[in-house]
C-alpha cells in the first residue's frame, strides 16, 4: 500500500543484466535489491548513488563491492554467504550418505568469485579425505551438454553443487533430472534442488537470507546510509533431505544424518 515493486529477472542470462540495470535506475528508485553477484555488479556499473542491497554475495570485499564487511564504505550493502566451511561439511555429509565414495565431481561457476573459494576449500576437504575431485567448469547455460559428458566419462560417482550460482540454479531441473538418470547421488547448495528431486542440499537458508535483506531496505527507507550499515553473514544454514530420491537410488540414509536434519522430505 505505500511502496511500489519493481522487479526485473534476468533469467540466468549475463547479458540482459546491464540492461536491467540501466532500466531501473533510470526509473530513479529509492533502493535495489540484487539477487546475485552478476546483478549486483551490473548495478554498481550503472549508480554510485543509489542504494543497493545484496540479497547474496559469495564474496562482497573480493568482487570488490565493499571495502570491508564492517565498514562498506560506498553505496553497497547487505548479506554475504560467504563461509568457507560450509564447503568441506558438504563433502562429508555426502560421504556420510554415501560411505563407498572415491571419485566426486564438482560443478561450479567461474566466473562466481565466491565459487573459488568453495572449489578450494572442497578441494582440500577431498584431499584430507582421500577422494579424488573432479572439477567441472560451467559459466553458461549452453555448457550443461559438456559438463554432463564430462561427470560421465570420468564415471564420478557422487556430485557437489555449490551456490549461490545463477546459471545452475536457472538450469536446476537439468541437473537433478541428470543426477537422477545416471545414480548420481549429490549434494546442493540451496535447497530448491531437494524440492526438485534432488538428493539433499546444505547452506543458508534462503528465506532468512531474502528476509534480512529486507531488514536492509526497511532501513534505508528510514534514512540509514549504506556506508553505515555492516554487511552480515549467513547465520542459519539448513540440511535438506528427500527421502523419495534417495529410495531410488537405494540410498538408505543413516539415522544420524536424519535427526540431523532441518528438513526431511517423505
Amino acid at each position: 500500500k505505500n511502496f511500489v515493486l519493481e522487479l526485473r529477472y534476468g533469467e540466468a542470462r549475463a547479458e540482459r543484466l546491464p540492461g536491467l540495470a540501466r532500466e531501473l535506475v533510470s526509473l530513479k528508485v529509492d533502493v535495489i535489491v540484487a539477487a546475485t553477484d552478476p546483478a549486483t555488479a551490473a548495478f554498481k556499473r550503472e549508480t554510485q548513488t543509489i542504494p543497493i542491497v545484496m540479497a547474496n554475495s559469495s564474496d562482497p570485499v573480493g568482487s570488490g563491492f565493499v571495502a570491508s564487511l564492517a565498514r562498506p564504505g560506498g553505496n553497497i550493502t547487505g548479506l554475504s554467504s560467504l563461509s568457507s566451511e560450509l564447503s568441506g561439511k558438504r563433502l562429508e555429509l555426502l560421504m556420510e550418505a554415501v560411505s563407498r565414495l572415491s571419485r566426486v565431481a564438482i560443478i561450479w561457476n567461474p566466473d562466481v568469485r565466491g565459487a573459488l573459494l568453495d572449489y578450494k576449500e572442497t578441494e582440500g576437504a577431498a584431499r584430507s579425505l582421500g577422494l579424488q575431485l573432479q572439477s567441472v567448469e560451467v559459466s553458461r547455460a549452453d555448457d550443461l551438454d559438456r559438463v554432463f559428458s564430462a561427470v560421465t566419462k570420468a564415471r564420478a560417482q557422487g556430485l557437489i553443487v555449490p551456490g549461490p550460482n545463477p546459471v545452475l540454479f536457472a538450469n536446476r531441473g537439468q541437473i537433478v533430472s541428470f543426477a537422477q538418470g545416471n545414480r548420481l547421488p549429490a549434494i546442493y547448495g540451496q535447497g530448491e534442488f531437494v524440492d526438485g528431486g534432488g538428493l539433499m542440499s546444505y547452506g543458508p537458508s534462503r528465506p532468512d537470507v531474502l528476509r534480512r535483506a529486507a531488514t536492509y531496505v526497511d532501513k534505508i527507507l528510514k534514512g540509514a546510509k549504506p556506508a553505515d550499515l555492516p554487511v552480515e553473514q549467513s547465520t542459519k544454514f539448513e540440511l535438506v533431505i528427500n527421502l523419495k530420491t534417495a529410495k531410488a537410488l537405494g540410498i538408505t540414509m543413516p539415522p544420524s544424518l536424519l535427526l540431523l536434519a532441518d528438513e526431511v522430505i517423505p
